[in-house]
């Protein structure tokens, strides 16, 4: 479980395909507290560390490595990154800790285009194209895109918008997003669940 609060970036290393899965190495600084079986959102996704990489002479981890399976990587942009990427990361919620953002699983359910971004001189507002779900988006509802817990500003036929403050575009992947790009989307969890007991 996690809260939608990006704790830092990570570059990818190296990708590597193995059969219908892709192995992905992330360089970051959280591997030095990272653990063997720890869950960590990329962009979004709950990946497990399966493997911790020390830097020659260090004895702290600069690195790790993720396996992400076809079902995962049909499902999100995880499929388009390539080595040199930056990936949102944010390790798992601890009991007890303040949730700042909303309760996010890092179960993408899907990706949406991004078809506008306007620089509004002192903050940002994405348009993203509504995706088949658009019943489970609510105006002033929470939305988790590419990891980062966000508030849908604007709802219309066509389009949702949300406004990214400066802290947040200097700290996420969203001050490298641009009109074009697929980004993760995981539609509140307390939505999916009303849409359940309705029987929709």
């Amino acid at each position: 479980m996690f809260t939608g609060i990006v704790e830092g970036f990570g570059k990818v290393r190296s990708v590597n395909d193995d059969g219908s899965n892709r192995e992905l190495i992330i360089e970051t600084g959280i591997a030095a507290e990272a653990r063997v079986d720890q869950s960590i959102s990329h962009n979004g996704v709950c990946l497990t560390v399966v493997e911790l990489f020390v830097a020659p002479g260090s004895s702290v981890p600069d690195a790790y490595r993720v396996t992400a399976v076809q079902e995962t990587l049909e499902r999100t942009n995880l499929r388009e990154l390539i080595m040199g990427h930056e990936v949102n990361l944010e390790r798992c919620l601890r009991i007890g800790d303040r949730l700042d953002g909303h309760m996010v699983q890092g179960h993408v359910d899907t990706t949406v285009r991004c078809v506008e971004v306007k620089d509004l001189n002192g903050s940002w507002t994405f348009s993203f194209e509504l995706p088949e779900q658009r019943h489970l988006l609510v105006h002033k509802g929470s939305v988790c895109i590419n990891g980062v817990s966000l508030t849908v500003a604007t709802l219309d036929e066509r389009t949702f918008d949300v406004a990214i403050i400066p802290y947040t575009f200097q700290h996420t992947t969203f001050r490298s997003l641009r009109a074009g790009h697929l980004a993760n989307i995981e539609f509140d969890v307390l939505g999916k669940y009303v849409e359940r007991m309705l029987g929709r």
